[in-house]
């Protein structure tokens, strides 16, 4: 993910390879890898607008074999992809970020499509749930050392899973869960923005869209 306005600067340079031990930054006999953060993040987004709506029950969940193509191979394979692309920039943030949820997209797939019913029980899709509630949470708050753009997905994306996790629990909270639809759906709009600005500034060469690049301490 690289900050506007500062191409040779990346956004969340969490732990770097040091220059003594990696003198190209991250390049190879002159090639300059292109960053992976828009691509995790359209991922990222694309598979949560379209399992959001059906958490929102503005589509049928009888539309569910939509969202499971869209999990394997785009919120999961290219995002987990993006993932281990941003290790070899050196960027710590986004290669745990994209890794991370490009592996959920996965896990999401094999539970809904090729775990058993009978072994997925509400209490315990909740505790899943809520794993990654907890996960996405202390990752905004790393997310605070990247931009406005990252910031605010991180912080929709717990609001999300809180709410859906809220929803599985006891015997169901069918109100609960269709707000956490709702907040999916900001959750994805936040993210595509976050990389059309990216894709956008990347390609003009200047900022014509804002990601407001947080202060660094």
């Amino acid at each position: 993910m690289e900050a506007a306005g500062i191409p040779a600067r990346r956004e969340a340079d969490v732990a770097p390879a040091p220059a003594t031990t990696e003198p190209t930054g991250g390049r190879l006999a002159g090639w300059t890898p292109a960053d992976p953060g828009p691509l995790g993040l359209a991922g990222f987004a694309g598979t949560t607008f379209v399992l959001s709506l059906i958490n929102s029950n503005l589509v049928s969940a009888r539309g569910i074999g939509a969202v499971l193509g869209l999990a394997l191979a785009y919120g999961g394979i290219a995002q987990l992809l993006a993932g281990m692309w941003e290790f070899r920039t050196g960027n710590t943030f986004g290669a745990v970020a994209f890794s991370s949820f490009g592996a959920f997209w996965i896990s999401f797939f094999i539970l809904i499509r090729l775990t058993p019913a009978s072994l997925v029980t509400p209490h315990a899709l909740s505790a899943y749930l809520w794993m990654w509630a907890i996960f996405t949470t202390y990752m905004f708050f790393a997310s605070l050392r990247t931009t406005a753009a990252v910031s605010l997905v991180f912080l929709l994306l717990a609001a999300t899973f809180i709410l859906l996790a809220i929803g599985d629990m006891g015997s169901g909270h069918t109100t609960i869960t269709h707000w956490g639809g709702y907040v999916g759906i900001a959750t994805a709009v936040a993210a595509w923005y976050a990389s059309f600005a990216a894709v956008l500034n990347s390609t003009f060469g200047r900022v014509i869209l804002p990601v407001v690049p947080l202060r660094r301490v």
